[in-house]
């Protein structure tokens, strides 16, 4: 979890901060107005969740075939 929270505050670390956080301010209003609370955090645990994993996956493509080979058997052409 630390290398994550490394690699995010290394990706906003030379951007305007202020920026980010009134974007991130607006599109929260946004869609607590439009879908309400419980959809809205829905929404948003849904998305870390897939950061989060996209990141750790796709960081090292052997660990993708990995998981992927424990889900699905591997086939006789490969």
């Amino acid at each position: 979890m630390k290398a994550f929270l490394a690699k995010f505050f290394d990706l906003i670390k030379d951007k305007n901060t202020a920026a980010i956080g009134a974007g991130t301010g607006f599109v929260l209003a946004v869609l607590i107005v439009v879908f309400g609370f419980l959809k809205t955090f829905f929404i948003l645990i849904m998305t870390f969740t897939g950061f989060y994993i996209g990141a750790k996956l796709l960081s090292d493509k052997d660990k993708l075939k990995d998981l992927l080979d424990k889900i699905l058997p591997p086939g006789r052409f490969r």
